[in-house]
């Protein structure tokens, strides 16, 4: 594919994500909580693939391929333990010590839950949703398509981190964009340099690590 082409699907896939994440936004805001509750739920699951449906789109058009953003057929289960252990690392660092040193309030998602299954859906939305989106967008078609333009690692890693700071534009502040873009970048230099750690061990990283800020918010806040 040319440059030329690959420019085009790169700008198209990054503009569509955030024309999908404002969609997501506007309907979280005006439209999700008259909702039932069982309706909700459903709804949070299936609404949020609006940010991946245009790079998707780009992805079938060109006919590639999911190895081509960096899933693996082999090893599932080592990839799978990966990111469990990513994200429980991550979230020990990143969230449990701030909260254990009254910086709790910074690292927030300011959900609070008493069920279970409140507990177990998190889990399920952050993995299959949340994860499962940002990571086939940004560490997948994006991290490739800047890699196939310049041919370079480092440009692929810093491009597609500071797109994804950008990303975090209406759901965040600077200081939330600035550390979503550094997570970015660990994740893309996991997927390079880990052994075993595929796309999809960042999905399950990313995740976990999502998930738990929401438990240890519910438990020691």
């Amino acid at each position: 594919m040319s440059k030329k082409k690959e420019w085009i699907c790169l700008i198209v896939g990054f503009l569509g994500a955030m024309l999908g994440l404002y969609g997501v936004t506007a309907f979280n805001q005006f439209v999700l909580m008259s909702l039932p509750l069982g309706l909700r739920v459903v709804s949070m699951l299936l609404i949020y693939w609006l940010i991946a449906l245009i790079p998707i789109i780009v992805m079938l058009v060109n006919k590639d391929k999911l190895v081509d953003y960096g899933f693996s057929k082999d090893k599932k289960k080592f990839q799978i333990i990966v990111g469990i252990l990513m994200g429980i690392a991550m979230s020990f660092i990143l969230t449990l010590i701030p909260h254990l040193f009254g910086f709790g309030e910074y690292f927030d998602s300011g959900k609070r839950y008493k069920y279970l299954w409140q507990f177990i859906y998190e889990f399920f939305y952050c993995i299959f949703v949340v994860g499962f989106v940002e990571e086939l967008v940004f560490r997948g078609f994006i991290y490739e398509k800047i890699k196939s333009i310049s041919q370079k690692d480092m440009i692929a890693i810093i491009g597609s981190s500071v797109l994804f700071g950008v990303f975090h534009l209406f759901t965040g502040n600077i200081v939330q964009m600035i550390m979503t873009a550094c997570i970015g970048a660990f994740f893309c230099f996991c997927r390079l340099k880990v052994k075993n750690c595929s796309t999809l061990s960042l999905i399950i990283g990313h995740g976990v690590y999502d998930a738990l800020i929401t438990v240890w918010a519910s438990v020691l806040l």
